[in-house]
């Protein structure tokens, strides 16, 4: 790409009227969503004419140099790539080899001899283990393994896909360790753990009341009464984790503690309870331990997934990351991509370089890196013939270079939107409402996470709009900022990104407007409940909101 030498300021106002400006800026998400929805336009060609669109108006309307444009495109699509492609990639890759080895018959086995009811397996294997992984690595990975799962357990692919997007919603704000707080509390210069603490006290009705829903879609009213007892246990067991220690350790654990306590408390309590009627989605009825498994064949066939929970644990220690910091005896891995020409070329209206969120980092610490360990550990330990790793893996890069191509495509669209100012168009819009804006501040960061497919980018591209906007409306600011990184939690179930994912990873390719009609209600209705609390806590419960603490630079 030629060099640059021309900087652009952004301008959020380009029509010189916010709303006007406003309606610009939403053309390329209404595009996307009429592919999808009205046209029925597979993924990848619906995103590729929404980065046309997108392209366009940036240039045309925000009056953004093409060469910047082009250079965003090829920065977002990089992104795209890694490190999200590649976890998905290696994620996949673990789970064939175990399917390829016949370990995930024996997981399936092993999960039934806990609960055969589908019901109570979608909040096991969808919600808990899904939590854990959240929380872990993020980045879709947990959407495309635990859908794999359900999915070898008995349920309909699209089906899968849909609940595990659901499921994934609670965790979603302390994805990856705490990143999504953590990158906020840095950027807007406070201490985290006030942050923390709201977003927790925020999502504890979300928590127990996802497990409860997730239910009532698959047997309604029925299937909640049925199964009461274990999902009750499994809810507050989660919730009253995460509130804890959200309030009280900080933002890295509440995912993979909640997870881990919901888990344990749940599969305890179902050695002493079952329900009455079994409800299965499929024609399986014999559930007979005749076959009873022992204990070490069952361990084996777990092995790939506790190699995965242990690198994982491994990678998010301090010493672990320090070991790929500078000095660090695997520096040597970490090859930066770091687009030199592009830096301080993007300005915002105070001239201030807009931050590209580069290097990229290839190699080295990263998630994907973790799960491929992961597989590598279980090829060597379960001693997997070479035929089958090479069949696993060759069909794992068939099958997901479609998705692959969407997501870089996706994400070039959300780098192209929040480079040229066009994101934080429609943030401004919702900011001009007055009081009111208690109301849409998390639909500021729905909307950032339907664009960008993270809640850290959406807490990145919008938290100093939420905290001046708390200042000028005299609302402690940790209030806004948490619910910028709730509302985009119930984001995270219709951005194209983790569509194009849950897709891919249930075989679903090219069905992805299907997906997303199903999700597409639900997430609508979350974020209209989340709106109106967060408008009860603005207006009559601000008690319950935490004083900020600045961060000591």
């Amino acid at each position: 790409m030629q060099e640059l030498t021309t900087a652009y300021v952004q301008n959020f106002n380009p029509l010189e009227n916010i709303f006007i400006s406003a309606f610009i800026a939403f053309l390329p998400i209404l595009c996307f969503l009429s592919c999808l929805l009205l046209f029925k336009i597979k993924a990848h060609l619906a995103a590729f004419v929404t980065v046309i669109l997108a392209s366009a108006l940036a240039v045309f309307a925000y009056g953004m140099p093409f060469a910047l444009v082009g250079a965003s495109f090829v920065q977002g699509f990089i992104n795209g790539l890694w490190p999200i492609a590649w976890i998905i990639i290696a994620a996949i890759f673990l789970y064939k080899l175990s399917v390829k080895t016949g370990s995930f018959e024996i997981i399936r086995q092993s999960v039934i001899s806990i609960t055969p009811d589908h019901r109570i397996q979608v909040i096991l294997i969808g919600f808990c283990f899904g939590s854990f992984l959240e929380g872990a690595i993020g980045f879709g990975g947990p959407v495309a393994i635990t859908a794999a799962l359900l999915v070898g357990l008995g349920l309909r692919p699209l089906y899968a896909a849909g609940l595990c997007l659901i499921a994934n919603t609670a965790p979603v704000a302390f994805g990856a360790v705490g990143i999504p707080i953590i990158a906020m509390s840095n950027l807007v210069g406070v201490q985290q753990l006030e942050i923390s603490a709201m977003t927790g006290r925020m999502l504890f009705p979300l928590s127990i009341i996802v497990p409860f829903f997730l239910v009532f879609l698959m047997d309604g009213f029925k299937g909640l009464k049925e199964t009461f007892p274990a999902i009750f246990v499994a809810a507050f067991s989660f919730a009253l984790t995460q509130l804890y220690s959200s309030n009280y350790l900080g933002a890295e654990l509440p995912d993979i503690l909640s997870a881990v306590v919901s888990l344990l408390c749940t599969t305890i309590f179902l050695k002493f309870y079952s329900p009455k009627n079994i409800f299965r989605l499929d024609d399986e009825k014999d559930f007979s331990t005749e076959n009873k498994l022992s204990a070490f064949v069952i361990f084996k066939a777990w092995l790939p997934f506790l190699l995965l929970i242990i690198c994982i644990i491994i990678w998010t220690q301090p010493w672990f990351k320090s070991l790929f910091d500078k000095g660090g005896i695997f520096a040597y891995t970490q090859v930066k991509l770091s687009f030199s020409n592009l830096q301080g070329l993007i300005l915002d209206p105070n001239f201030k370089p807009v931050d590209l969120g580069l290097p990229i980092h290839f190699v080295g610490f990263q998630a994907g890196t973790a799960i491929l360990l992961a597989a590598l550990l279980s090829i060597l330990f379960l001693r997997i013939r070479l035929e089958e790793v090479s069949t696993s893996f060759w069909e794992t890069l068939k099958e997901m270079f479609i998705p692959c191509i969407t997501i870089g495509l996706v994400v070039s669209f959300a780098f192209i939107s929040k480079n040229s100012g066009m994101s934080t168009t429609l943030g401004l819009a919702f900011a001009q409402s007055g009081q009111a804006f208690a109301f849409f501040s998390p639909v500021i960061g729905w909307i950032g996470v339907f664009l960008t497919g993270s809640d850290t980018s959406s807490n990145l591209l919008f938290a100093t709009l939420q905290q001046v906007s708390a200042r000028e409306l005299g609302i402690k600011e940790a209030l806004f900022l948490a619910a910028n990184s709730v509302g985009g939690v119930v984001g995270k179930m219709i951005s194209p990104q983790s569509i194009a994912i849950a897709c891919a990873a249930v075989g679903l390719v090219g069905r992805e407007s299907e997906l997303l009609k199903f999700t597409l209600k639900y997430s609508v209705g979350f974020i209209v409940l989340i709106s109106i609390l967060t408008a009860i806590i603005a207006f009559f419960m601000q008690g319950i909101i935490p004083d900020v603490v600045p961060l000591q630079r």
